[in-house]
């Protein structure tokens, strides 16, 4: 097993696990084969149909591959307040000619049998979302030699990684598009000051823990990834860099809102899932955010109809369009190409940097 994630493909880059379809084995693949570290997301997925697009990806490369749980998630919600978000939605339901989705599926989006399959056949790199495994499941699978990463968006749960036996810490900054990772979903801490930005955050974890440290949330630039390279990350993850791809399975009204002048900016919303996630502003997003429930998944469950209705539509008012805040750098090209363009900017950030540092020109 690695020692460091540097060891396990040639670039700091590492490809966001997408949940929902954005990144499957050909994004993986293709991210693999330029030299970064691909990642299959296996949230919202049956464990067979994880274990079908593992399969997949081993006939497409020979490299070191993640792949990223969901963690099992507490049932705390109130059950009065879906009823009332349902009737809210029923306007949409209507203007989309669907019914709402129901909200009674699962809630541990099949963790152990997920578990149980990648431990009997092991991939290079497991990370997990939405909390810390226990100790028991974290050295199961250094005996398999899993490297193990565990996503964190405060010191305290990067921290809590470490003690329960990470061999690294992804840390999450608020500027991340989707699903912010919290072990905890507090809807007490909604607001504009929820979350710490990723330098801050990468700060306090760098003094809070000893294992590696791969950075995530808002990184488009070569130049970025190599500021939190100089900040003490090990690796870059980024996720809506990779989102415009041709190998991203995004849908492609997703793929043109990241760039389209219509959506100017992002903000946390529950509207779509019952759970903190940052995406694009659009209709649907400024009319139910202000009073979505703390709910997930059941309103993931709930509004996975309407969202559903809103792509064969053709309608990107409808859609969760999940986006960091650096969504309108968003380049087109395909993903291998991306990777060696975000490779040579980190190396002519860092050759900048060394200038300056000698006395050089800036």
């Amino acid at each position: 097993m690695p020692t460091a994630p540097t060891d396990l493909c040639r670039y700091p880059i590492v490809q966001a696990p997408m949940a929902g379809g954005g990144s499957g084995p050909d994004l993986a693949a293709a991210v693999c084969g330029a030299g970064g570290l691909g990642f299959l997301a296996a949230g919202y997925k049956t464990a067979d149909g994880m274990y079908q697009e593992i399969k997949q990806l081993r006939s497409m490369t020979d490299r070191p591959f993640g792949v990223n749980l969901f963690m099992p998630q507490p049932s705390l919600a109130d059950t009065a307040a879906v009823d009332v978000y349902r009737e809210q939605l029923a306007g949409e339901a209507a203007w989309y000619e669907t019914e709402l989705g129901d909200t009674d599926g699962p809630i541990d989006d099949g963790y152990e049998a997920k578990l149980a399959i990648l431990r009997e056949d092991p991939v290079p790199v497991v990370s997990f979302t939405f909390g810390c495994p226990s100790r028991a499941v974290l050295d199961g699978f250094a005996k398999v030699g899993t490297y193990t990463v565990v996503t964190a968006t405060t010191a305290a749960e990067a921290q809590a990684a470490q003690w329960s036996g990470a061999d690294a810490v992804c840390v999450q900054g608020v500027e991340a598009g989707g699903h912010q990772g919290t072990h905890r979903d507090d809807p007490h801490a909604d607001g504009t000051g929820a979350g710490l930005g990723l330098l801050a955050l990468l700060g306090q974890v760098r003094e809070a823990v000893q294992i590696p440290v791969i950075a995530a949330g808002g990184l488009m630039r070569g130049s970025q990834i190599a500021a939190v390279l100089a900040a003490g990350a090990s690796m870059a993850q980024l996720g809506t860099a990779f989102l415009a791809t041709p190998e991203s399975g995004a849908n492609p009204l997703h793929k043109q809102a990241l760039t389209n002048p219509l959506f100017t900016h992002t903000e946390l919303t529950r509207a779509f899932s019952g759970r903190p996630a940052r995406g694009l502003v659009n209709r649907f997003l400024r009319e139910h955010g202000p009073y979505a429930p703390a709910a997930y998944p059941a309103v993931h469950y709930l509004t996975s109809t309407v969202r559903k209705a809103a792509a064969k539509a053709g309608d990107a008012q409808g859609l969760n369009l999940w986006a960091g805040q650096g969504h309108r750098l968003a380049r087109e090209m395909p993903a291998a190409q991306l990777v060696a363009v975000l490779a040579a900017e980190v190396d002519a950030a860092r050759a900048a940097l060394g200038r300056t540092a000698d006395g050089g020109a800036a």
